[in-house]
């Protein structure tokens, strides 16, 4: 178990080391300085002096090898620089509003794992019944309906109609409890429904899959309680590409809560990145990306941990 995390954890910061590279090479690659363009947002006008200037604040003027030391650096001491635009250090805003988008994930990911997955199983272990025809269509339903509609239907529903729940904001914690979590429930149950719904057809097709092999008969012929076949021979060997998909779907979810961050005027990273991209804050947008690459690589680490615990033949390959 131990050669395993010590050969997963290196592919990590190797991973995260080539991430790092191609986010670097991006701003060196685009074409036009990005002190000039910059500064001529907006149509505005400039001079060269004030273009050297700000090519001397962000490290342009330095040679490309050096920046990229420069950037290692920095990066390692989690020091991203401050923000071309208001001067704010930009690790103290990706603190402040990173924590908000994985609390939004986090609970939209509870829920989905919730539903989804206990849905999923009975539905397989049902299949062809009722609830299994219904169920399916209406997470297939969930599947195509984009974000942005359903938080529309959301508001207008559950805030204007029926004027139970606030229609977007956000409430600190430590201010008043039950306003933010309040503020949560619309936002991560409409993040959860695409992901819920992923999770309920993987479950399915893994539990059903799962039912036809040999081991599952046998152990149905010895005469152990269904209950006990399904927790250990059948969900324990399903959860294994339900995990798998999750895990991607976190990892997409830290870049695709923009919509949702939105409607909800929820304050979280994907709008700081959205402010920074639009006022080309290029080294808030640099140290954004990175800290959701990294994030990303966590994550999937984690997973091929987990789905090593659920299946020990993976650590020997």
């Amino acid at each position: 178990m131990t050669a395993f995390l010590l050969r997963r954890s290196l592919a990590a910061l190797v991973m995260l080391l080539v991430v790092g590279t191609i986010i670097f090479s991006l701003l060196i690659i685009v074409p036009g300085d990005p002190a000039e363009l910059l500064l001529t947002t907006g149509g505005g006008t400039t001079t060269p002096e004030a273009v050297a200037a700000l090519r001397e604040t962000m490290g342009l003027d330095q040679p490309v090898l050096i920046q990229y030391l420069q950037f290692l650096g920095d990066t390692l001491r989690l020091n991203f620089g401050t923000s071309i635009i208001d001067g704010t250090e930009i690790s103290q805003a990706i603190g402040l509003r990173l924590p908000r988008t994985l609390e939004l994930i986090a609970a939209a990911a509870i829920l989905a794992l919730a539903i989804g997955i206990p849905s999923g199983t009975y539905a397989a272990l049902r299949a062809g019944s009722a609830f299994d025809v219904i169920t399916s269509g209406i997470m297939a339903l969930l599947t195509s309906v984009p974000v942005f509609v359903v938080g529309t239907l959301f508001i207008y529903v559950f805030a204007q109609i029926l004027k139970i729940l606030p229609a977007g904001g956000y409430t600190a914690l430590s201010d008043d409890p039950a306003a933010h979590f309040r503020a949560l429930i619309l936002p991560a149950v409409s993040v959860s429904l695409n992901l819920m719904a992923i999770v309920f057809r993987m479950t399915r097709a893994s539990v059903l899959e799962m039912r036809s092999h040999d081991w599952v008969r046998t152990a149905t012929a010895k005469g152990l309680r269904r209950k006990l076949v399904i927790r250990r021979h059948i969900l324990r060997n399903a959860m294994g590409p339900v995990i798998t998909v999750v895990g991607l779907q976190l990892g997409i979810l830290l870049g695709s809560t923009v919509l949702v961050e939105f409607v909800y005027n929820w304050p979280g990273l994907s709008g700081l990145l959205v402010t920074a991209v639009e006022q080309r804050d290029y080294p808030t947008v640099r140290a954004i990306i990175l800290t959701v690459a990294a994030i990303f690589i966590v994550i999937n680490l984690a997973i091929d941990i987990l789905y090593s615990v659920l299946d020990p033949r993976i650590r020997l390959k």
